[in-house]
């Protein structure tokens, strides 16, 4: 299969938000146990989410982990259910990557582009594509596309300093 010219780059890792029925039990691991510092909090009645923001790393290599418990269980979306709720990569153009894939097929959830927690412009890529196959999902993932801040696109987009010559 081949596309046309793709408008946008994928820059690197985002976050990675993992879901529990008590995010009391998943703190006890990942700040308790582990280490990690919570830099930030989450609620969201739309959402149906109660999180806990902790980042991985410093600069344009740091990564959130996202802990979040359901405010109701019993309501969707079911943000603990899968416990790997879903990956959120860093995009350099937003509305080009949405209008590209939305041309190829790809499924998106319902919202559109909107404002993401850590207060950047998301947009979430189905994790099912539609079952008669005319659009494409995430192949069971659910994909969290996040607008890069200037700064990160251009320290992502530099190029790579030069490797250690022949030896």
């Amino acid at each position: 299969m081949t596309a046309p010219a793709r408008p946008f780059r994928v820059l690197g890792l985002q976050q990675v938000a993992i879901g529990g029925p008590d995010k009391a039990a998943l703190c006890a691991l990942w700040v308790d146990l582990l280490g990690l510092a919570v830099t930030g909090s989450f609620r969201s009645e739309r959402e149906n989410v109660d999180e806990d923001i902790l980042t991985l790393g410093l600069g344009t290599g740091a990564v959130e982990l996202d802990l979040m418990q359901p405010i109701d269980p019993d309501k969707k979306p079911k943000v603990h259910d899968p416990a790997l709720n879903h990956l959120g990569l860093w995009v350099d153009d937003l509305a080009a990557a949405v209008a590209w894939l939305s041309g190829q097929g790809v499924r998106f959830t319902p919202g559109g582009i909107r404002r993401g927690a850590a207060g950047h412009d998301v947009c979430f890529i189905h994790p099912k594509g539609d079952p008669a196959g005319a659009a494409r999902g995430g192949e069971g993932v659910l994909i969290e596309l996040v607008q890069a801040p200037p700064a990160l696109i251009a320290a992502l987009a530099a190029p790579a300093p030069p490797g250690p010559g022949p030896g």
